[in-house]
């Protein structure tokens, strides 16, 4: 199988290895905007790997990975669908609802194109095994759900200057997560949020620690927190609370907690410093699904219509901040 890879920075970097060690690649094409990357990457690789140009990663390959930064993704999604490509992206297809509607339309009109969104969190074990027993009614009725994504260390103010902010870079994920799992439809979103560390993430307009709750339409409310300060190390957890029961996801041993009881001690690894290892089970699996949907045998895991799913509700968060009052869904959606 030939794939090409568009974007050498450290997701693309990471794909790209992901990529070079699985055995139905034959040949990996690497291209980047900046003059040199994809030639530096490729020196890393094996034998298989190279670097192209943009335009010749768009050209005689079986699929094309997306991992450029944000703010080509979407102009990077249209020449994929104009070259009928089967193409995986990495979340966002954009930070702004314009472009991204832009782009699901454009995906609307080739159906004979396949694009699937990067939210790896749906091929996390964890995550899976949360779904299934939410889908199978083991909870009894869900009311209430918790989300958490909180790094461990700040981004550069680079990053945060075109990340989007903190509800749509972050968040996103979880609010993706639980739609998945539930099927639920979101209604409205209230937000808060504060800065408590680097003083750039005001100067952006963003905040580095926030909270969303969020209501769905039988409901049932998630409380969705995330924040850039969590020295302890990475932490990504959904708790599930039922009439019935409930479950964690993500409370393993390398989880950075620490239990107030007397005697009662689980993590015995070091804490996650950062996504990729907390994620490296899920994202080697979500690339391999990817090749399985190139090969037919497999659907798609993530749609542009969900990625944009996931955008309003981040959108919501955003607005909900900036006025301190609920946002409603359907109104972002007129």
């Amino acid at each position: 199988m030939r794939i090409s890879l568009v974007g050498s920075g450290i997701i693309g970097s990471a794909h790209a290895a992901r990529l070079d060690a699985m055995e139905r690649v034959d040949e990996l094409l690497l291209a980047d905007f900046v003059e040199g990357r994809a030639d530096e990457l490729a020196a890393t690789l094996s034998g298989k790997a190279r670097a192209v140009t943009v335009e010749e990663a768009f050209g005689d390959v079986d699929g094309v990975a997306i991992t450029a930064k944000t703010s080509r993704h979407a102009e990077l999604l249209h020449l994929a669908l104009d070259a009928g490509l089967p193409t995986f992206c990495e979340k966002p297809i954009a930070i702004d609802l314009e472009t991204t509607r832009a782009v699901v339309e454009h995906a609307e009109r080739r159906p004979d194109v396949v694009v699937q969104i990067g939210f790896q969190r749906r091929f996390d074990a964890g995550f899976n095994r949360a779904r299934e027993a939410y889908r199978e009614g083991r909870f009894g009725g869900v009311h209430t759900m918790h989300a958490t994504t909180f790094d461990a260390a700040p981004p550069s103010p680079a990053y945060v200057a075109t990340s989007g902010g903190l509800f749509r870079d972050c968040n996103s994920h979880d609010f993706d997560a639980i739609s998945w799992i539930t099927g639920l439809t979101p209604v409205s979103v209230y937000t808060v949020g504060s800065t408590m560390g680097e003083p750039y993430f005001a100067e952006h307009g963003d905040v580095d620690s926030g909270s969303s709750l969020v209501t769905y339409d039988n409901g049932m409310v998630a409380l969705v927190s995330a924040s850039r300060n969590n020295g302890a190390g990475h932490d990504v957890r959904l708790e599930i609370f039922g009439t019935e029961g409930g479950i964690f996801v993500g409370l393993d041993d390398r989880a950075p907690l620490r239990s107030a009881e007397e005697n009662l001690s689980w993590r015995q690894g070091e804490p996650y410093q950062i996504y990729h290892e907390r994620f490296e089970d899920a994202y080697v699996a979500e690339l391999a699904h990817f090749l399985d949907v190139i090969e037919g045998a497999a659907n798609r895991a993530c749609t542009p219509v969900e990625a944009l799913e996931a955008l309003y509700l981040s959108e919501a968060a955003v607005r909900s901040r900036q006025t301190g009052l609920p946002v409603a869904i359907a109104d972002l959606k007129n």
